[in-house]
């Protein structure tokens, strides 16, 4: 990303800014004061209107030096346990790494790289978006 890590972090401890690089969240209803301590939680909805499903999305772990750890819900589907990593890029800017996978519910029955298949576009898209808004940010 053609940005600091710093911007970066700051859009991740936003917790209202979710719905914008988050893909298939669909608007945020509240985020916790606490964001992103570990316990912190966002109540979203998931998927496109009028079939949305309510839920939240909590933090595991917080590392304000580059890492953040979260467990996201969409019941009935299930749960997933997402790692972001920040880390400054040898050659200027950010590199950012997402990992998800699922961890309960029916997304556990469909095979590991079905899943991934599924997930890589997702992700994809959820980094550029994060891109945007990050570098944007950064130069204001």
């Amino acid at each position: 990303m053609r940005c600091e890590p710093h911007d970066v972090l700051e859009l991740l401890a936003d917790g209202w800014s979710y719905a914008a690089w988050v893909v298939g969240t669909a608007r945020i209803r509240s985020v916790d004061d606490e964001w992103p301590a570990p316990g912190s939680r966002i109540a979203h909805s998931v998927g496109l209107w009028p079939a949305l499903l309510d839920d939240t999305t909590s933090v595991v772990s917080w590392d304000p030096a580059g890492r953040l750890e979260l467990r996201a819900r969409a019941w009935p589907a299930g749960e997933a346990q997402i790692l972001l990593e920040v880390r400054p890029h040898p050659d200027g800017g950010t590199w950012v790494r997402m990992v998800e996978d699922a961890v309960r519910g029916v997304g556990t029955l469909v095979p590991r790289p079905l899943r991934s298949a599924a997930l890589v576009p997702r992700n994809v898209e959820t980094l550029r978006r994060l891109a945007y808004i990050a570098e944007d940010r950064s130069t204001r």
